[in-house]
């Protein structure tokens, strides 16, 4: 059984990230389970705290994941703390973390007009920077987001059919 996690990097329950995971995770062929992790559950990192319960809770989620799936809001043109945040607690040890070979499918969401490009590349050298296997494709942003939610999940048809032939590509992956 194929075990997809998903991570919005946003805190808001109504956040564009969260909704296009929501209509993502409804595009998932039967058969597949996915998780949603809650980055905004995890204290700042400090390597000083050790033991913490939700720490080991997405590391767990991470590690037992097939494949992780992140949806990233862009934040002063690069990628929100929450995520950075979850990121750090999980890329340790250095270059032996969960991430590493981990195979990891990027979209961003934006309220501009270039749909988070920016933070979405700078998730992927940050995945690159802990060994992680970023699925290539075309990049998929959802410019002016906000616009395209509706009861919570995300409604362009036309962006959710272009990530979702790629998320299907990201899926076949797993089984290769």
């Amino acid at each position: 059984m194929t075990t997809l996690l998903f991570i919005p990097g946003s805190l808001r329950a109504a956040s564009a990230s969260r909704a296009t995971v929501r209509a993502l995770v409804k595009q998932v062929p039967e058969g597949i389970t996915c998780e949603v992790a809650d980055p905004g559950r995890l204290p700042h990192y400090n390597a000083d705290i050790k033991d913490d319960p939700e720490v080991t809770r997405f590391i767990d989620q991470v590690s037992a994941a097939d494949g992780v799936v992140l949806v990233t809001p862009e934040y002063n043109f690069s990628v929100p703390g929450v995520l950075k945040n979850a990121i750090d607690w999980a890329s340790r040890p250095a270059y032996a973390s969960v991430f590493k070979d981990k195979p990891c499918f990027v979209m961003s969401v934006s309220g501009g007009a270039l749909g988070g490009v920016r933070a979405q590349a700078h998730l992927k050298y940050i995945l690159n920077g802990m060994l992680a296997k970023i699925h290539t494709c075309q990049e998929i942003v959802v410019p002016s987001a906000n616009d395209k939610v509706s009861d919570g999940h995300l409604t362009d048809e036309t962006i959710l059919e272009f990530a979702g032939k790629h998320l299907g590509d990201f899926i076949a992956s797993l089984d290769s």
